[in-house]
């Protein structure tokens, strides 16, 4: 939830660390702060709560000389966000300093053994119990930073990725990841740390993804000569030897650094002109849907050839269940795919909740098959969901966005989205991508099964192909739902209806607005609000309808003439063309007609331009809303 940066190499650390925490701020805004090592050997941090513009200030005029250092911006877990419990924090004799992501579960245990050997604590986290451990065993076993680690972490019960500076090597970075990513930049003669590759992309595009439970120490002396191709690819593709670099697991098991390059370019962490990032995404989602078919759907728009379906066949056609799991908006996107694969597969889905399956003792046979959905591939619920379903025999294929991440990397096969960094915290052109990627799954699925027929198929997959541009034109309507947006920023709630395909992206849409305005919504099924909630009905509060005529539109009519009857007042999203709808609803917002099965791809895209809207209007930050944080790690 987190995001930590670090940095050791011959350039002044500090605008590196600062403008790798604007990158990182998207996962976490409470507070924020920087730990240097100058000159002169003396260490400095500096702290300040709210957003990273706040510790630039109150470091303005301090002392930011040094060419390592560590930073760090917190989603608040152990203790309230403030300045004491900010991050980087100092050991007792504030030789060391350590930022960290993730959680201790045992921190209470550790610190009341730690306070009988007379430690005392500032904060109220878990993180500092951790880096007063880590000098306790580095005094206690005479032994140095990197086996100090080591140690402490065999005593830890939890997730953690940490970096860790000792004022009296200031030539050394230590790091861990156990549960919570941690990326290593390799660049010439310097390195960088990071949560993720955001911050690192701009210096150099050769990373080292590292495992978990596994240390990672860089040294860089002073008198390091500048760095040979030795840090490049081999001719056969394997890493040669970086020999400033040196991974062990926590168990000091060597580990040979395997270098990977980034696919991610700088432009695509810039808002291009846009006021925000979540509307420039939004806007994306026409080229990022091409983008995730490229390869994938034929230029002649009549097949679909998904590489990790089609090596793993066999294992799909003799599925006797498919059980996806998955957090937030990727549950939605879950929820889409169980009508797609129940439709033309005919195998029986069922959508978990990753938080409630990793806990319940589900029943798992070794012929299901595990989809796990995440953004980030680095959510902690989805992540354990899998580890549990692993274990028990079943077949593991997740659909992320972000290469080599853990959920990926712990997968039997999946699929990549391609469609970029996503820096908005509400998800928007990561769920269309989701979707798209589990109906291709579902067509694969379902022409190899022949439960769905050729003529269908050709069908959708035509259809699919027209699909960025339809997206297009409801784009075109942006400014019209920026103008009625105005009305509804009174509203302190809402109700999104929707049946079938779109039912799931009624509770997106509510989830949106949620998000980032602040106003509590909830989605139905839209025969579901005469079993209770259309007792809430009345003209201060909106209803939002998504109404596409298609599958059971003359029901979700009679549902909308219910609304009015009441006095309720109706947002609604229909097919171009429609008259019904439009003669009954205050606002009607158009999109193009299209396979019923396809219709969440576009009636999606005017539920994230009003939530936006509204959000704006009201002052909100849409991009960094409060509480939240973009890739949850941590339970």
């Amino acid at each position: 939830m987190c995001g930590i940066v670090g940095y050791i190499g011959k350039r002044k650390a500090y605008p590196i660390l600062i403008k790798g925490l604007h990158r990182l701020e998207y996962r976490g805004y409470d507070s924020a702060g920087v730990a240097l090592i100058n000159p002169q050997g003396q260490l400095n941090i500096y702290k300040a709560k709210g957003k990273v513009a706040e510790l630039e200030t109150y470091a303005a005029d301090k002392d930011t000389d040094g060419c390592i250092g560590i930073a760090h911006t917190r989603w608040a877990t152990h203790g309230e966000p403030n300045t004491v419990n900010a991050h980087p924090h100092y050991s007792e004799s504030e030789r060391l300093a350590i930022i960290h992501n993730g959680i201790i579960e045992n921190y209470a245990v550790l610190k009341a053994g730690l306070q009988q050997e007379g430690y005392t604590f500032k904060s109220d986290t878990d993180t500092e119990v951790l880096v007063q451990l880590i000098e306790y065993t580095q005094l206690n076993r005479h032994v140095d930073l990197k086996t100090a680690v080591q140690l402490a972490l065999q005593q830890v019960v939890g997730a953690y990725a940490i970096a860790v500076l000792d004022k009296d090597h200031p030539d050394t970075l230590v790091a861990a990841r156990k549960g919570s990513p941690l990326v290593v930049g390799i660049g010439q003669d310097e390195y960088f740390l990071a949560s993720d590759a955001t911050p690192i992309v701009e210096y150099t595009d050769k990373v080292i993804y590292i495992e978990d439970e596994e240390v990672v120490t860089i040294k860089l002396s002073v008198e390091s000569s500048e760095l040979s191709e030795r840090d490049e690819l081999s001719e056969t593709g394997e890493p040669k030897e970086e020999s400033n670099i040196d991974i062990t697991t926590i168990n000091n098991v060597q580990k040979t650094p395997e270098i990977k390059r980034l696919e991610m370019s700088l432009s695509q962490l810039e808002k291009g002109g846009y006021p925000h990032f979540m509307l420039k995404e939004i806007f994306e989602q026409p080229r990022t849907l091409t983008d995730s078919m490229r390869g994938r759907v034929n230029v002649r728009q009549d097949n679909i050839a998904l590489s990790g379906f089609i090596d793993n066949k066999q294992r799909f056609l003799d599925a006797k269940r498919i059980i996806i799991t998955a957090c937030g908006t990727s549950w939605h996107a879950g929820l889409i795919a169980m009508y797609a694969i129940e439709e033309f597969a005919q195998i029986p889905v069922e959508v978990e909740y990753s938080s409630e399956f990793r806990y319940r003792k589900p029943v798992i046979n070794k012929d299901d098959i595990v989809v796990a959905i995440s953004q980030s591939g680095e959510t902690a619920d989805t992540l354990a969901a899998i580890q549990l379903a692993k274990s028990k025999g079943a077949f593991i294929f997740s659909i992320c966005n972000v290469v080599g991440a853990s959920i990926p990397r712990l997968s039997d096969s999946g699929c990549y989205t391609h469609v970029g960094p996503e820096i908005g915290v509400a998800s928007t052109k990561a769920f269309t991508a989701q979707v798209t990627a589990l109906t291709m799954l579902a067509l694969c699925i379902g022409r190899e099964k022949e439960t769905l027929s050729q003529e269908q198929y050709l069908a959708i997959v035509r259809e699919l192909g027209q699909i960025p541009d339809k997206i297009e034109r409801v784009l075109g309507q942006n400014k019209r739902i920026a103008d009625f947006a105005k009305t509804f920023t009174y509203a302190q709630n809402f109700i999104y209806l929707g049946r079938g395909y779109n039912f799931p992206v009624a509770l997106e849409g509510a989830l949106k607005l949620k998000e980032i305005s602040y106003i509590h919504a909830e989605g139905y099924p839209a025969a579901e609000m005469k079993h209770g909630p259309i007792a809430l009905i009345s003209q201060e509060m909106p209803v939002v309808v998504v109404a596409p005529h298609c599958g059971t539109y003359e029901k979700v009519v009679s549902n909308i003439q219910e609304i009015k009857a009441r006095k309720g007042r109706v947002i609604a999203v229909v097919t171009e063309g429609d008259e019904l709808v439009s003669r009954i609803a205050d606002y009607t917002i158009e999109i193009p007609a299209t396979e019923e099965c396809l219709t969440p791809l576009l009636t999606v895209i005017p539920l994230q331009l009003l939530a936006y809207h509204i959000a704006v209007i009201k002052g909100c930050d849409v991009d960094q809303p409060r509480n939240l944080a973009k890739s949850v790690t941590v339970e």
